[in-house]
């Protein structure tokens, strides 16, 4: 059996450790005519100089968690501009399916059948199987659609939790752009609909706090989005599998289109980050590669604001502690 290590979120840090978002002590008596250097200013500064470079034209919402109190912002651009969100929106249906199961009107454990009619290529996995018949729990289709990001598990989301329940669910979460579009000739069928670098941002600060669902299901989806089986190309690029473990994220892509929004953790345990990028390009189409520019910015902004968070330390937070089973670093083939 693969052996797992626990680890906490929204666990309260040493005393002592300084404030995100907030300028050191070391600048307290620097000149008012020059503006302090803090985390924030920091990110923003990576923020401008990469999606320059990069090219295309960019959304972003990334903030840094300080405590109970309001969230710092570092980088605010064009962040509620709604845009076609791809596999971001995975997001919104897994939180559609697991607060109906938090209403215990559906559970983990209940079945669906693959059959062949519902089979999408692309992005996953359930397409290579080439025979089906599979009966398959909700959980194993959530882990397809979050962490392979598999387009066919849209589809046995669909089943379950169909894609109008999902817009209400959003809804009444405060969500006003974040929608999937409903499939006028099957209402369990959708298309993944637009969002907001804002309210993916919101919607993740969320889910890290313990806001959106129960500590089960938060800690069900969070695993999920921390796993080392899932994508990597991006921001967790270039990172040792620790520091990767430290990440929840999901990716997105369609045409030239390429987002990717995820909650950096301190080192204890504690959500300190959360960003959300969203580019679009009239070239690069087709190379859903590392090698696409976006994809290779979020790579150099990751390692370099992973690393902004790691100097600046975090607040202690008073947010929902959660238990989360993290993959075991070894691979899982010793005990």
């Amino acid at each position: 059996m693969e052996r797992r290590d626990v680890i906490k979120l929204g666990a309260a840090v040493t005393a002592g450790s300084a404030v995100l978002g907030s300028a050191s002590a070391a600048h307290a008596e620097q000149s008012t005519t020059q503006a302090a250097v803090t985390p924030a200013s920091q990110i923003k500064a990576v923020w401008d100089t990469e999606t320059a470079k990069a090219g295309g034209t960019w959304q972003g919402y990334v903030t840094l968690l300080n405590g109970t109190g309001a969230p710092v912002v570092a980088v605010n651009k064009s962040s509620t501009s709604i845009q076609t969100a791809a596999s971001i929106n995975k997001l919104g249906i897994a939180l559609g399916v697991l607060d109906k199961i938090d209403r215990g009107e559906l559970a983990l454990d209940d079945r669906i059948t693959l059959t062949p009619d519902i089979i999408l290529t692309g992005s996953g996995f359930y397409f290579h199987q080439t025979t089906y018949g599979d009966e398959i729990t909700v959980a194993n289709v959530l882990v397809a659609m979050l962490l392979t990001s598999d387009n066919t598990s849209v589809r046995l989301c669909g089943l379950v939790c169909p894609p109008a329940e999902i817009n209400e669910t959003l809804a009444a979460k405060g969500f006003n752009d974040t929608r999937v579009i409903p499939n006028p000739a099957n209402p369990n069928r959708m298309w993944l609909g637009n969002t907001t670098t804002f309210e993916t941002n919101d919607l993740l600060t969320r889910l890290a706090k313990g806001e959106l669902l129960s500590a089960k299901r938060t800690s069900f989806f969070l695993n999920v989005l921390k796993g080392l089986s899932g994508y990597h190309d991006g921001f967790r690029r270039n990172m040792s599998s620790a520091e990767r473990a430290r990440i929840a994220m999901k990716y997105g892509a369609d045409d030239a289109t390429r987002s990717e929004s995820g909650v950096v953790y301190s080192a204890s345990g504690a959500p300190a980050l959360v960003y959300s990028f969203m580019a679009q390009y009239t070239d690069h189409w087709g190379n859903y590669g590392a090698t696409h520019p976006a994809v290779q910015a979020h790579a150099v902004m990751g390692r370099k604001m992973f690393d902004i968070v790691n100097a600046a330390g975090a607040a202690a937070s008073d947010a929902v502690t959660l238990e989360v089973e993290q993959e075991a670093l070894n691979g899982g083939l010793t005990q």
